[in-house]
């Protein structure tokens, strides 16, 4: 069976090069923003902790210096772009690449072989010069010498209707609603955490201003938990946990519902329509995920 196994590995040239940029934008990305973040807290402890010291006045500028550079950095290169423009890319190939070896539309043939390869071959190019872009973040290195068709392709392609059913429920369905409710798991976690982080910010801030009115004379870095405290809120609205959270537990649900329908799948016709409903409710989620970023 390890040739009929549809993975990273035979999946086309372009989803691997479109997914290591996508992957390594993304990377870039938030390690911009931690290390942005970062300063800022770290700015603001130097200027309270030598708030009339010539050296830590220039420390403190130093590192709003540098804050101010990722930001221009960030505004400039668009990491996030790239990280969103490669997964389109790539889950737009994974989707065509899916419906290729399931023969569902608009490959159906299964006489001319060579016909709905060239087609798919040209939508794979179609995908790309939407994308151009996307060129520039791409290295050939990764999957760019790679057969836009594998031989793993071309051997699903040839087994029965009952067999390409079985591997897609598999493969597909079951790998999708896997993912899914992983990671809708994996945000809720994490938007707890980093909500009694935010809290535990808040709580200390009060209880620092509360404790001035006691000793005023007293000197407590509350401008450097505030800093702390909207970094937080920062990183939280770029990590979007709680939106990710919902929209993946519903897309693991309605993934889940739509296994059900395979029972009735029996012809290619069948075969070919349950897979082409099933992508357009795999890719939903992502292109309406795509519009928000896009807001």
């Amino acid at each position: 069976m390890s040739e009929h196994v549809l993975n990273h590995e035979t999946l086309p040239g372009l989803y691997q090069s479109a997914d290591a940029a996508s992957l390594g934008a993304q990377s870039v990305y938030f390690n911009s923003l931690k290390l942005y973040l970062f300063l800022l807290i770290a700015a603001a402890l130097v200027s309270f902790a030598w708030p009339t010291d010539s050296y830590g006045a220039m420390a403190s500028a130093s590192l709003f210096l540098i804050t101010l550079g990722i930001l221009i950095y960030l505004r400039v290169n668009r990491p996030d772009d790239i990280w969103y423009n490669g997964r389109a890319v790539a889950e737009s190939v994974k989707t065509r690449t899916w419906r290729w070896v399931m023969r569902a539309e608009p490959y159906e043939d299964t006489d001319n072989i060579e016909r709905v390869s060239k087609q798919f071959i040209n939508d794979l190019k179609a995908i790309l010069n939407q994308n151009r872009s996307l060129s520039k973040a791409m290295e050939s290195s990764v999957g760019g010498l790679e057969a836009p068709i594998s031989d793993a392709m071309t051997s699903i392609r040839r087994l029965s209707v009952e067999e390409r059913l079985a591997l897609y429920q598999d493969q597909r369905i079951d790998n999708q609603a896997n993912w899914y409710s992983k990671k809708s798991q994996f945000n809720k976690r994490k938007s707890k955490q980093w909500f009694w982080v935010s809290v535990a910010l808040h709580a200390v801030a009060i209880a620092i201003l509360l404790y001035r009115i006691k000793d005023p004379l007293f000197s407590l870095p509350v401008e450097s938990v505030a800093v702390a405290a909207g970094a937080v809120l920062t990183w939280l609205q770029a990590k979007k946990h709680n939106e990710l959270n919902s929209s993946y537990a519903l897309a693991a649900h309605e993934i889940v519902l739509i296994k059900g329908e395979s029972l009735g799948v029996k012809t290619e016709k069948n075969l070919s329509t349950f897979v082409l409903d099933s992508e357009n409710a795999f890719s939903r989620e992502h292109t309406q995920w795509t519009a928000r970023k896009a807001e």
